[in-house]
């Protein structure tokens, strides 16, 4: 029986294949590193009066969306929204449900006041509603994630 060596290039190749043929796997069954939005690991910054502030797009649940939403305002405005000015009340009745439906169709979009990051300082207006929502990341949060 005969064994011929393998050259460098043929190593080479071979191990480049098989890590390309994995790293491809991996890609397609969707398994990455979700450190980064993993919302019971991100820590929403603070404002000087301790209000957590950010994108949404890292919370897991309700109960961990920022105290102010990073949102756009009519007018291109990046600033903020309170999370309490988006909550919408829960019916504790089918015939509450009933009425806030009605009342949704007659009032679609609600105008509610977008903030600076200080959550006091009003710079526009945000609307909700309708079916239309932009959102952006700070600077932060983007680079805490890395580019696009």
């Amino acid at each position: 029986m005969k064994f011929k060596l393998l050259g460098l290039k043929t190593v080479i190749f071979g191990v480049a294949l098989v890590a390309g043929i994995a790293l491809g796997t991996l890609g397609i069954l969707g398994i990455h590193d979700t450190t980064a939005n993993a919302g019971s690991n991100y820590v929403f910054p603070k404002n000087q009066y301790g209000q957590t502030y950010g994108s949404s797009f890292y919370a897991t649940s309700p109960e961990t969306v920022p105290d102010l939403v990073a949102a756009v305002g009519m007018d291109d405005t990046k600033g903020y929204v309170k999370r309490t000015d988006l909550e919408q009340p829960f019916p504790k009745t089918p015939q509450e449900a009933i009425a806030l439906n009605k009342q949704n169709l007659a009032h679609p979009t609600q105008e509610i006041p977008l903030y600076d990051v200080d959550g006091k300082t009003v710079i526009g207006k945000f609307i909700f509603g309708g079916g239309t929502v932009k959102e952006f990341r700070t600077k932060a949060e983007s680079d805490k994630e890395g580019p696009n």
